[in-house]
């Protein structure tokens, strides 16, 4: 299960060597539908001959703009498997967005959802994409559109192979198998480099926190285009050989009525969603003894709503890591209560320091930034060595967060270094939307933090400075940004004030902004 034919640590060779253990065992429940391990083999060994077919060599980027679903976890293990670069779109971003990720990465062979396929029209007329797959999720699927300019999923991974293809296993340890782009402080996104190896020590630290076994079935209801979903939550169970269960949108109640169903042991979920489940359902109606670790990471959670939880019978754990390291933080279920507010000690695979700003440890109760080593980094920052250079100094990643730990080795995240905050469990940098707003002709300068909120955890809030003369409205700020970033990336709150509270050397002083709320 460790290592291929060549010695190196290859990702797609998961799915095969389960299918001959246990060809029968439900390997994933996609939309309802249950498909075995031999089932999903069989299709990740026609996807792989399709992407050779194709001319997919190792090295090359082929980007997905799917929900989640089974063929997303297909494609997963198919590139991994030849060698192939996995580009998660995320859909919930506005065309200018996908544009530029598609542009920076090089993905010129890209696979689409039909929910898309408007997306997907108007990215061809910017971008110089070669092969276009569609594919149908969900209800809907069947009845499809006939496309001139694109493939069928099905239809063309059909009369493949069903054997392993030959040669295969071109990827080593080190090769990245996927390229994760994150919300980039410049305004820009940057696309995180994901080995092989580094997947593999993610789902080892996984395996041992959350004590996963070959029965465990888990729901994966962060998007698979997130690290969180395809990282932290898919990889790690299917390594192990357990079930999970994928659908395009899951409603609170359905949550709850899947667990029941399916017996699910293992439930990650945003806190927003935690949120939401605590509001809208009465827990008390279903029975979720089956979970033997619900948990939650990615964002803030405040200790209030996890007290609430408890008391309505969900104890969760928190953990805290992020796209260019993965998990490096895990709360014990069996300290939770005690711990609440805590997101654990750090994982086993991985040497994570919290230093101060001469890179000394600090001492129990002081606080310093995240730092961290080993084989669960990045390789770096896509044809990016300038901001590589910036986060990764002397092998140590510097996260750009704050934390503090108390006698016992137990972490808090206190605050972020850097002003990006989570909406949702959603990353949103607000130099990205600052650079947006300052294309507005209305507009001469701005600044943008986060502020508390109750259904979405964080959100933002824009102090715009007017030119001289000029007046803007709230409404022609939305519209405005509509067309220009996701929906939840628009700040909520908007302020006009005269001028910016600012250093010496001109930058803002973003503190005295979150005071002034």
């Amino acid at each position: 299960m460790l290592r291929n034919r060549n010695n190196k640590i290859n990702v797609g060779e998961w799915i095969s060597r389960w299918a001959r253990i246990q060809p029968d065992k439900v390997a994933v429940i996609s939309e309802g539908t249950p498909f075995t391990y031999g089932q999903l083999n069989v299709r990740v060994n026609r996807l792989s001959h399709f992407f050779l077919d194709k001319g997919i060599k190792t090295g090359d980027r082929v980007g997905v703009l799917l929900h989640n679903c089974k063929e997303y976890i297909e494609i997963f293990f198919a590139l991994s498997r030849i060698g192939g670069i996995l580009v998660p779109l995320n859909w919930r971003l506005a065309i200018p967005e996908l544009e530029f990720i598609i542009r920076d990465s090089g993905a010129d062979f890209i696979i689409f959802e039909d929910e898309f396929l408007e997306n997907a029209e108007r990215l061809r007329e910017k971008v110089p994409i070669a092969t276009c797959i569609t594919c149908s999720i969900g209800k809907k699927a069947g009845k499809k559109k006939n496309i001139p300019w694109a493939m069928d999923y099905e239809s063309s991974i059909k009369s493949y192979p069903e054997t392993e293809p030959v040669p295969g296993w071109s990827s080593g340890e080190d090769d990245p198998h996927i390229l994760m782009y994150t919300s980039g402080t410049t305004g820009l996104p940057k696309g995180a480099v994901l080995s092989h190896r580094k997947t593999f020590f993610n789902v080892l630290n996984a395996s041992f926190y959350f004590d996963l076994s070959r029965k465990d079935i888990a729901i994966i209801a962060r998007p698979l285009f997130h690290s969180g979903g395809l990282i932290v939550e898919m990889a790690p169970v299917i390594y192990k050989g357990g079930t999970v269960i994928v659908k395009k949108r899951f409603r609170p109640v359905e949550i709850l009525e899947t667990v029941q169903q399916h017996k699910v042991t293992i439930l990650e979920l945003p806190a927003t969603v935690y949120n939401f489940i605590l509001h809208e359902c009465d827990i008390s109606q279903y029975d979720l003894r089956t979970i033997k670790c619900s948990f939650t990471g990615g964002e803030r959670v405040s200790v209030p709503l996890l007290k609430a939880l408890k008391e309505r019978g969900l104890l969760i754990s928190q953990i805290y890591g992020l796209t260019e390291a993965s998990t490096l933080f895990w709360l014990p279920t069996e300290r939770a209560e005690e711990k609440m507010g805590s997101v654990g000690s750090p994982v086993l695979h991985g040497d994570i320091r919290i230093v101060d700003e001469r890179g000394t440890p600090v001492l129990p109760g002081e606080i310093g930034e995240v730092i961290v080593r080993g084989p669960i980094v990045m390789n770096g920052y896509w044809k990016r060595p300038d901001l590589t250079k910036e986060v990764i100094k002397d092998g140590w990643l510097h996260t750009g967060d704050l934390a503090r730990i108390d006698e016992e080795g137990f972490v808090y995240i206190v605050d972020r270094k850097k002003d990006m905050f989570i909406s949702g469990g959603e990353n949103v940098y607000p130099a990205e939307i600052e650079k947006v707003l300052l294309a507005h002709p209305k507009i001469l300068d701005v600044a943008v933090v986060s502020i508390p909120d109750e259904k979405w955890g964080e959100v933002g809030k824009a102090f715009i400075v007017v030119k001289e003369g000029q007046q803007l409205q709230h409404k022609e700020i939305v519209s405005f940004l509509q067309d220009k970033l996701g929906k939840y990336k628009i700040p909520k709150n908007i302020e006009c004030v005269a001028k910016l509270p600012k250093t010496a050397s001109g930058k803002i002083k973003k503190r005295l902004l979150k005071g002034t709320r």
